[in-house]
């Protein structure tokens, strides 16, 4: 299975599918969905969908500055979660780190999202922990 990145256009779609996977893990935190927030980050986030068979099967957000990449979100349908598509985001998110010159991928995740040992997997390592978040990073050398 070999998805396509692409430039996300539907904003709607990227901030349902975000809500949705997220809205457990923001209630158990008492957490309310900032919409504004989200606008303003859809304007300075580089939003990619993650194609497969025709349809959209998540989306991946990056942002960056001068010290390294961030994975701002990573959303899979839940159809389609546990079938590698998580992997290859984040794989595609260090193509993209890489070819910036960044030296470090960083991403932030509820300490309670099993998403936790995806990101092990992938290399990162946590390196603080604060209100129930992992702030977690990668070399990419």
């Amino acid at each position: 299975m070999n998805p396509i990145f692409r430039r996300a256009k539907d904003k709607g779609y990227v901030e349902r599918l975000t809500r949705t996977n997220m809205a457990p893990y923001y209630e158990k935190a008492g957490l309310v969905w900032d919409r504004a927030l989200f606008e303003k980050n859809w304007q300075e986030f580089e939003s990619y969908e993650v194609a497969i068979n025709g349809g959209v099967a998540g989306v991946l957000r990056l942002s960056h500055d001068d010290v390294a990449y961030y994975i701002r979100d990573l959303q899979i349908e839940p159809s389609w979660q546990h079938q590698g598509l998580g992997s290859q985001a984040i794989n595609f998110a260090i193509e993209v780190a890489r070819n910036a010159g960044a030296q470090r991928l960083r991403l932030r995740v509820f300490c309670e999202n099993p998403a936790v040992a995806l990101y092990e997997r992938m290399g990162f390592q946590v390196c603080k922990t604060a209100e129930g978040t992992f702030y977690m990073e990668r070399e990419l050398a």
